[in-house]
């Protein structure tokens, strides 16, 4: 009867059993593609939408921004270079993943988009147009 476990405390020395392997994995850097993706802020400025996602280490070349009937598309695809492929690694941690992320922004315009890669941050302009009224009202007979 003394090795009996109250059920209130079974996930907790089941956790316990654990320790010892969460202690060696869990010191692993968090990485994007683990993470699912990247960091992404959308910021309402009035006139513009303001939309900066964190891309550390990720090339001009591998990011693809799209602006589709109000979605806004960042894609990044990360490769390995050539360069790097040739080496003798005994212990690498970088990988080549891809990742999107997307926002409905309903009054975004297509004309005046911008984009810049700067330190690691995309920040993307998306400038607002009048909203169109799509909703039609129906008389009910």
């Amino acid at each position: 009867m003394t090795s009996m476990i109250p059920y209130n405390r079974y996930d907790r020395a089941l956790r316990r059993a654990f320790d010892p392997f969460d202690a060696f994995f869990g010191n692993q850097l968090p990485t994007l593609a683990s993470e699912g993706g990247f960091k992404m802020n959308v910021e309402d400025a009035d006139d513009s939408y303001v939309i900066s996602a964190e891309l550390p280490g990720v090339k001009r070349e591998e990011i693809d921004v799209e602006l589709n009937e109000g979605r806004l598309s960042i894609s990044v695809e990360k490769r390995e270079s050539d360069e790097e492929k040739g080496k003798n690694y005994l212990h690498k941690e970088t990988t080549e993943w891809s990742a999107t992320r997307g926002v409905y922004l309903k009054d975004a315009a297509t004309a005046g988009l911008s984009a810049k890669l700067e330190g690691g941050v995309l920040t993307v302009n998306v400038p607002k147009q009048e909203e169109k009224v799509n909703v039609t009202k129906v008389s009910i007979d």
